[in-house]
């Protein structure tokens, strides 16, 4: 399972929830790897740039990453009542064609056969809940499974210590069902 969260803030409130989720899913007996899309920084997707130069480095190596992946947790951040722009520049920029020798050349390679789980984490009351259907929107039309779980987290400043540990049992209960979810639907797919 491929874990991540679409924010790149040192202290962001998903990254927190993404770790939790990805512990949570490897007490489940799930391989779940974290990574931090603030790692690989990619220039806003742009066709012209992609004509000329391909697809960047860094989004080349995400894609390697999400290949060999059977699944996702995504964190997704409430910009403006829908996903953050560098989650959907991530997005945008993997589903692009990539003639790389290596493969399924297609954008929808990364994406199509995963199943997903969303989640989302807001100091505000709302807990993210408005980005999910659009995220859910943007996954299903790549390929993917979109589990019909999903999990908010509203005044999420109070859900977690400073270590990042849940410390809302309820936050923590949710988090590890999504999660349980999400590897159980893994190994299903792994057959």
């Amino acid at each position: 399972i491929l874990v991540f969260a679409g924010s790149a803030r040192r202290d962001s409130l998903n990254k927190k929830l993404a770790r939790a989720a990805a512990q949570f899913a490897r007490e489940a007996g799930a391989e779940a790897t974290f990574i931090d899309l603030d790692d690989y920084p990619i220039p806003l997707y742009h066709g012209d740039l992609e004509a000329a130069s391909g697809m960047p480095e860094n989004a080349r190596r995400l894609r390697e990453i999400f290949l060999t992946h059977d699944a996702l947790l995504v964190a997704s951040p409430e910009n403006n009542s829908s996903v953050s722009s560098l989650l959907k520049n991530t997005i945008d920029w993997l589903s692009r064609d990539v003639e790389d020798g290596k493969g399924d050349s297609s954008g929808l390679a990364p994406w199509r056969g995963k199943v997903a789980g969303l989640m989302a984490a807001s100091p505000g009351g709302f807990g993210g809940i408005r980005a999910l259907p659009h995220l859910r929107q943007i996954l299903a039309t790549l390929g993917v499974t979109v589990l019909g779980t999903q999990v908010a987290v509203p005044r999420a400043h109070e859900a977690f210590a400073a270590d990042g540990s849940v410390v809302d049992e309820r936050v923590a209960k949710s988090v590890r069902s999504l999660a349980e979810a999400v590897a159980q639907a893994a190994q299903r797919l792994r057959g």
